[in-house]
């Protein structure tokens, strides 16, 4: 059997279950989630070595419209990596949330429609879906708007149906050499992983309360006495009154960010970690070209 090796885009709006599903892909967490749209915001690579097959899929930002509040430097920067994940890949996952479509879905339907890649639609997040009479139809209403290889409900939570989508997507990789090594599944550094794993924290701890303009900046990973990892952190903020937020009363919210972040971290890195945060005001830096470069948003 000759092998196999090619390139599949994850896309869709924010909030559909990108990151999810390439979780459940690689079967470990790699792309951070939150409930909080464009929580992802850089093509993340996870690779998948299965036999003489490897999958390389392209997790990518949310594409979303751009209004007053969100045109800014980094929303622009999510949109060119979301979009320009669609060029050079072998098959195309097109994500919606059940039987929902909204403008921005459109959108990323337009976008994709100016390739000839092949695309799967997955309908996902149908175990939430109150009423499984309306699915069936829906897919008929659906398949029109588009010439789809294939259309899936799926659960990327729970996996329903992630089967035979992994058999398809093999099925679509053409035939070539590996790209990487069998046992590797990323081709980003620990030290973007864990900026990304204190964000999700952020995120995920104070979600409702902040904006999504905080980035992380590591300072300094290094492994020391001991064989433990000394990661230290910097949280940006565009405001003083982010920072109180993310440090909360008397450090309670950092240091809870701190604790679950490091967590992950140990079993990430498979070691001790000694993790320490910092939060800095930095007026700005979303709709700062040379601040995002500086940040690691570098040109797609």
């Amino acid at each position: 059997m000759r092998s196999r090796c090619g390139y599949v885009a994850i896309v869709g709006r924010p909030n559909v279950g990108k990151s999810t599903l390439l979780n459940y892909l690689l079967g470990q967490k790699l792309s951070i989630t939150s409930r909080k749209p464009q929580t992802t915001r850089h093509q993340i690579l996870g690779i998948k070595t299965q036999g003489e097959t490897q999958v390389l899929y392209v997790d990518t930002p949310g594409m979303h419209k751009m209004g007053k509040e969100t045109d800014k430097a980094l929303n622009r920067y999510m949109n060119k990596a979301a979009s320009s994940a669609l060029d050079d890949v072998d098959l195309v996952l097109f994500l919606i949330d059940r039987t929902r479509w909204t403008e921005e879905d459109e959108l990323v339907l337009q976008q994709i429609k100016r390739t000839s890649t092949p695309v799967i639609l997955l309908v996902n997040k149908i175990d939430r879906l109150e009423d499984k009479g309306t699915l069936l139809p829906w897919l008929g209403e659906i398949e029109k708007k588009a010439d789809f290889a294939h259309i899936m409900p799926i659960s990327a939570q729970h996996g329903h149906n992630i089967e035979p989508l992994e058999k398809l997507v093999q099925e679509a990789m053409p035939e070539s050499v590996h790209y990487f090594p069998e046992d590797q599944i990323t081709d980003r550094s620990e030290r973007f992983l864990a900026a990304e794993l204190v964000r999700e924290k952020i995120m995920r701890q104070l979600g409702e309360e902040l904006p999504y303009q905080i980035t992380v900046e590591i300072e300094r990973f290094r492994v020391e006495d001991k064989g433990i990892l000394h990661i230290h952190a910097l949280i940006l903020v565009e405001r003083a009154g982010q920072k109180k937020i993310i440090i909360g009363d008397k450090g309670s919210k950092i240091k809870q960010i701190g604790r679950d972040a490091r967590l992950d971290m140990e079993k990430a890195f498979a070691r001790k970690v000694m993790l320490n945060l910092w939060v800095k005001v930095k007026t700005g830096w979303s709709d700062d070209e040379r601040a995002l470069q500086s940040l690691g948003y570098s040109d797609l």
